[in-house]
């Protein structure tokens, strides 16, 4: 099964950093978001990835064609110009690098690879969330319901601290550091998706989570399948700081892989 990442997107709310790269290339503990998304489903044996380029995706063409020079030793012959490069690590990945529109909308995106994906199941995801996501067990769910569509869920992490007070004298009996959040499941990314999914898809302008998810859930055709573990998205320069503690730390629980 292929992967579909969701490249594109300008990134507005991550300012500081996607003035001059786009988000899925910023990086957590010197790596590109895209990076550790990747690994995430190549952990579970999913290695061809169809990036869907838009905003500066020049720097993740570039990005990935340098990625084996990064990644290892390099021995260059002046004379001739030849290069050699060493060991450069264990990835197997075949890396597709699509440019979907600098203008178009999600499903949009997701539109203009419809010929790529030749009428087979796929798995889709965005460029900037990341999580101990059990990519395998989400794509038996999906063959079990026999649905178009499997939208994994998530309880967000609160925004701030949460306290709980004695009664009325002030006394704290409890705090979390932005603890999940007990309630409400929000749109976590990593969907499975049929080839029907194209038949809710109408050009550039589509945006994937208003009518075609909408028009999905109304026609019986939508299933959620619930992850209870670590999600975090990188939206705000805010989010980008935690997850580079977290990997600072070594608690970076989206790291399933070794």
């Amino acid at each position: 099964m292929k992967v579909v990442i969701l490249a594109g997107g300008l990134g507005t709310r991550l300012s500081e950093e996607t003035v001059v790269k786009p988000k899925p290339i910023v990086e957590i503990g010197g790596k590109p978001m895209l990076w550790h998304i990747m690994n995430i489903y190549a952990a579970h044996g999913f290695n061809e990835f169809i990036i869907a380029l838009g905003y500066k995706g020049e720097l993740i063409k570039e990005y990935f064609i340098n990625y084996t020079y990064r990644q290892s030793d390099i021995s260059i012959d002046l004379k001739t110009g030849k290069i050699q490069t060493g060991d450069h690590g264990s990835n197997d990945w075949l890396v597709h690098l699509v440019d979907t529109g600098v203008n178009s909308m999600t499903g949009g995106r997701l539109h203009r690879l419809r010929d790529r994906l030749k009428g087979s199941r796929f798995m889709l995801t965005y460029g900037d969330g990341v999580g101990d996501i059990d990519i395998r067990a989400i794509v038996e769910f999906h063959k079990s319901h026999g649905r178009i569509a499997t939208l994994t869920v998530v309880r967000p992490s609160a925004r701030f601290g949460e306290v709980k007070l004695n009664g009325h004298d002030g006394e704290i009996i409890d705090f979390k550091e932005k603890p999940q959040t007990g309630e409400g499941w929000i749109n976590g990314g990593f969907f499975v998706f049929e080839p029907e999914i194209f038949d809710y898809l109408h050009g550039d302008e589509t945006v994937l989570e208003a009518d075609p998810l909408e028009s999905l859930a109304r026609d019986r055709q939508l299933m959620a399948y619930k992850h209870g573990g670590f999600w975090q998205c990188m939206d705000t320069l805010r989010d980008k700081q935690l997850l580079e503690r977290l990997w600072e730390s070594g608690n970076a629980k989206w790291k399933i892989w070794r």
